[in-house]
């Protein structure tokens, strides 16, 4: 039997739990229990005199362990903006030699090839560095996954450099032209991949900033990348083989002014 009494100032000796909330209480789930500015959260008490006591602190966000939500990126950022950009040099420009290696143009073909094995060759230093240890770029190449960017971008690494560093020797000894040929082609056709999927390895992050410019990355990378090997073309070649790298090097800066 109960032993509380009712009285204008809500129920005397009440218990929790066992008896009704009077009518100067508010429940949790009540109107005042999610207002918008806060001061609802939690079970609140409602006083004769106006005014409202909270009886539980207000909810504060905190993660796990008071780690940070997102992870903080560990890269150096000299080392993987350099790779990003020598990467990009570097295929570009083995698809400009490519082409000059079809036309004839032998003085672009060949200043084209030196700049892609010197580029992807630097890349690969700032990315090991990077990575720590040579053994960690290793260990990517022992499976391939096509639905993650590192993995793809290992591969094509993998492949790229040797196809530009047979290109390259082949051009400076002047032996083995069939060989060199197809070692430039083949360096031509993977170049693009390897100036573009940079952009791909930003963006698939979760990081909000990169990962919401993902349309408009790779045009800003292959086009940054055509505009380098385009200049460095133009720099190295004479003046009458410079057609194809001045035509490159405007269309790349046209696609990046776009973005």
């Amino acid at each position: 039997m109960s032993t509380s009494d009712v009285t204008r100032d809500g129920i005397r000796g009440a218990r929790p739990g066992r008896e009704a909330m009077g009518a100067n209480q508010t429940s949790p789930t009540g109107p005042l229990a999610n207002r918008p500015d806060g001061s609802g959260s939690g079970r609140t008490e409602r006083h004769h005199k106006g005014g409202e006591r909270a009886l539980v602190p207000k909810a504060e966000f905190r993660s796990y362990y008071g780690r940070p939500v997102l992870k903080s990126p560990t890269w150096k950022a000299l080392d993987i903006a350099g790779y990003l950009f020598l990467g990009g040099l570097a295929g570009a420009s083995s698809a400009i030699a490519a082409g000059a290696e079809l036309t004839g143009r032998r003085s672009l073909a060949k200043h084209s090839k030196l700049g892609a094995l010197g580029a992807i060759s630097l890349g690969a230093v700032a990315l090991v560095h990077d990575l720590g240890r040579p053994s960690r770029f290793a260990s990517m190449l022992r499976v391939l996954k096509p639905t993650s960017p590192m993995s793809v971008g290992s591969w094509l690494l993998g492949a790229y450099g040797p196809a530009a560093g047979v290109a390259a020797a082949t051009s400076v000894l002047g032996r083995f032209g069939k060989l060199g040929r197809a070692a430039t082609c083949g360096a031509g056709i993977l170049g693009p991949a390897v100036a573009s999927y940079t952009a791909v390895l930003i963006s698939d992050t979760a990081a909000p900033a990169w990962h919401d410019g993902r349309k408009e990355m790779p045009f800003v990378f292959v086009g940054s990348a055509a505009a380098a090997a385009g200049g460095f073309g133009l720099l190295t070649a004479p003046v009458s083989e410079a057609g194809p790298a001045a035509r490159t090097a405007l269309l790349g800066a046209g696609v990046t002014d776009k973005q």
